[in-house]
């Protein structure tokens, strides 16, 4: 198969604005929403036996958001097509689920609407990184990890909220809890 010459030139330069944004904007969310272990709420609840030590979290999130930036920077820097526009929005859409499912957890409670968010957004992530991989290859690829820490966060939310019945601000009965 016959590629034209990728000009990659311009590349770095946009991820130097991406990464930062994602990384910051993500750290922002968690700051706001009181996410982990120094919230009341989360510290006094069940945990799974799975869950990993707080400070994985930090390490975990700033390079999946750093490898999300660099993935975004990619296809940003390929030409304009319907292709790329739909992978935009796609990356879009997760992302904000993904910035807001903090608040709804941590901040509200709400574990088993956090559940459903994170569900939607691990299915919206899915179809962006195959729509990257076919625009950019290494773009979907480096959306793998973020893919697999998803599924481990999937599991741990459904977890929490079973571990812990009645502890849900706003129960839907997912997991449970009343």
């Amino acid at each position: 198969m016959n590629q034209a010459a990728r000009d990659d030139r311009g590349l770095w330069k946009k991820a130097l604005i991406t990464v930062p944004a994602i990384v910051i904007a993500g750290s922002v969310m968690g700051v706001v929403s009181n996410s982990g272990f120094d919230n009341g709420w989360y510290a006094a609840l069940q945990k799974p036996a799975f869950q990993p030590p707080g400070w994985v979290f930090g390490v975990m999130w700033t390079t999946l958001y750093t490898m999300l930036g660099i993935a975004l920077a990619a296809i940003l820097n390929e030409p304009e097509s319907k292709q790329r526009k739909l992978a935009l929005s796609l990356f879009a859409a997760q992302l904000t689920l993904n910035f807001a499912w903090s608040p709804v957890f941590f901040g509200f409670g709400m574990i088993d609407l956090a559940l459903v968010l994170i569900i939607v957004m691990l299915l919206l992530a899915v179809a962006t990184a195959n729509l990257f991989r076919q625009i950019r290859p290494v773009a979907g690829w480096l959306m793998l990890p973020y893919l697999l820490w998803l599924c481990i966060a999937t599991a741990l939310n459904y977890e929490t909220g079973r571990l812990n019945p009645g502890a849900d601000a706003a129960p839907l009965g997912i997991t449970g809890g009343r």
